[in-house]
């Protein structure tokens, strides 16, 4: 009867860790079904989110890294600056290029509506932007014209919407209407 209580016990404690097991991943599913999911962010609403965690400054670089299309230098930009993930990094660049935001001081509103397409504000600077395809190249110099709006102006162009980035160069720059198509056919790849 000896020989026989050893195996028994060690059959019986496996049976209970077997049964703690189970009951403890019961849980840990019942907990997840009853925690409700939050949704993800939309896009935009993200965008916004990465933009009120930078600088004026940090902000300003990120968007020209942007604006060149040098989106490995910019996520490496955000990730230093923000302290997230690769991975959340990548998608808070992603959202800032498609959905643009001017900076905001921190008691700034970010409610508030984007207004600056409607009335240009001037720079005290002037704004280079080049485009150029083979051998043809065109120049838009502006104090109407920043990173930030150049940056909307290609993403526009880039996603087929040559009418809307035409308009909006032509609304922050003295170039005409055709002079502004010529310009954004060239930035269009």
């Amino acid at each position: 009867m000896e020989p026989l209580v050893a195996p028994a016990l060690i059959l019986l404690a496996v049976v209970a860790g077997v049964t703690l097991a189970i009951r403890a991943i019961g849980r840990r599913k019942a907990a997840r079904i009853a925690e409700p999911a939050r949704p993800a962010p939309t896009p935009a609403e993200l965008a916004r989110t990465a933009a009120a965690k930078l600088s004026e400054e940090e902000h300003r670089r990120l968007y020209a890294l942007i604006a060149q299309g040098q989106a490995m230098a910019a996520i490496k930009l955000y990730y230093e600056v923000s302290g997230e993930g690769l991975r959340a990094s990548r998608d808070a660049v992603g959202a800032l290029a498609a959905h643009p935001q001017p900076y905001r001081t921190p008691a700034a509103d970010p409610a508030a509506p984007d207004d600056d397409d409607d009335e240009p504000q001037r720079f005290p600077y002037r704004y280079r932007a080049i485009a150029s395809k083979g051998d043809v190249t065109r120049e838009v110099s502006s104090n109407m014209l920043n990173d930030e709006i150049y940056g909307r102006i290609r993403t526009l162009a880039r996603s087929g919407d040559t009418e809307a980035a035409a308009n909006a160069l032509t609304r922050h720059s003295d170039i005409t209407l055709k002079q502004a198509r010529e310009f954004i056919e060239l930035l269009d790849d």
